[in-house]
């Protein structure tokens, strides 16, 4: 009998603790509604908190990718800018428009030179790579014609002196191996030219100067 009232007792104070402890939960809560809510419906919760942190996480990847992206296309952006302007200089120095400086060949003509030597002369250092060329100190670009006859040559309006010096840029053992080869054009300008003598130097250090010329284009439009 004692023992059975001793664990009805037991019993009454498990139920008041279980209901103190439920409402003190209950109040820690602080009126959120969960409370209120079934298991269903907090599970439901549960899963669209999972689902929107999904989305989130997927988001926070995205804009680092485009971070990334970004980065890159900037990285690239300096490199082509850097290209465009090395380009630029390689074509403004081509043309003309530019001086340029660099190893290649001096060639020296004494004697009888006419316009057709000279002519021939500069269209032999272009087909062995000349990338500049000046005549008399005139740098020479398309349209540049040499004139006159013997002992009143001139390039460009620019009256040559006997020696008449040729000045090219480029590949200094190519240019000197092409000109003085056997049977090449100095050899074939000095055997038709009586009293023509013609001296090529390679030189580790040349300058040719930026032309006078306006080489804007009257009717050539760029094309984009």
């Amino acid at each position: 009998m004692h023992s059975r009232g001793s664990q009805v007792a037991l019993a009454v104070v498990a139920l008041v603790l279980g209901f103190l402890v439920v409402t003190q939960v209950r109040s820690q809560a602080g009126g959120t509604g969960l409370e209120d809510r079934s298991a269903q419906d907090l599970t439901l919760l549960v899963a669209n908190l999972n689902t929107r942190n999904d989305q989130l996480r997927g988001e926070v990847a995205d804009l680092g990718r485009q971070l990334d992206s970004i980065a890159a296309a900037q990285a690239r952006g300096d490199t082509s800018a850097g290209q465009l302007r090395a380009d630029l200089v390689r074509v403004r120095i081509w043309s003309g428009v530019d001086a340029a400086v660099g190893q290649g060949v001096r060639v020296v003509l004494r004697g009888p030179v006419t316009a057709v030597v000279l002519e021939d002369l500069v269209n032999e250092l272009r087909n062995a790579g000349a990338e500049a060329i000046a005549v008399g100190g005139v740098r020479v670009v398309p349209a540049t014609i040499a004139g006159g006859v013997p002992g009143s040559l001139s390039v460009e309006d620019t009256p040559l002196s006997d020696p008449v010096e040729v000045v090219a840029i480029g590949n200094g053992a190519t240019m000197t191996g092409t000109l003085t080869r056997a049977g090449g054009l100095v050899a074939q300008e000095m055997a038709t030219n009586q009293g023509l003598a013609i001296e090529v130097t390679p030189a580790d250090r040349l300058q040719v100067p930026a032309t006078a010329r306006d080489l804007t284009p009257r009717v050539a439009k760029p094309r984009l």
